[in-house]
């Protein structure tokens, strides 16, 4: 390795690494074999729901709100100035809503996929749960009677 200089001139020896004890790269090594041992099954259905809500996302930030009353309005000053005939600017704004109005329920209904497919996972989950808890349940009113 090559001595680096520094803003005077002089030569500048590069520092040595120290050596890791024995103790911290067995502990980190650990750690890791920790994260790697999670079931497979559950990051892949985290994973995809991931994805989905990433997606949707992505869907939210491509899009914009404006309401009818202020495309109206801009439109008709574009009518006032003489840049488009009002025929035009009606036929634009109801083309423009319908289109909002298209993207907005293709979005709802992704959005309620999405819930749909969360609320499934959840039920999932937590189903063993329950179950035990149930029994639990009777088994102390059977005690208690």
């Amino acid at each position: 390795m090559a001595a680096k200089k520094t803003a005077a001139g002089k030569a500048k020896k590069p520092k040595k690494a120290k050596p890791k004890s024995k103790a911290k790269a067995k502990s980190k090594t650990k750690a890791k074999a920790k994260a790697a041992k999670k079931p497979a099954a559950r990051r892949t259905q985290a994973t995809g729901l991931d994805k989905s809500v990433e997606q949707f996302r992505d869907s939210l930030e491509q899009s914009i709100t404006l309401s009818r009353d202020r495309l109206q309005e801009v439109v008709d000053d574009a009518v006032k100035r003489g840049r488009m005939t009002r025929s035009d600017a009606e036929k634009m704004v109801s083309d423009l809503v319908k289109r909002g109005r298209r993207q907005t329920d293709t979005l709802l209904k992704e959005l309620e996929r999405l819930v749909k497919q969360a609320r499934k996972e959840v039920k999932g989950r937590t189903a063993p749960v329950r179950k035990q808890a149930t029994q639990a349940a009777r088994r102390a009113r059977k005690k208690l009677k």
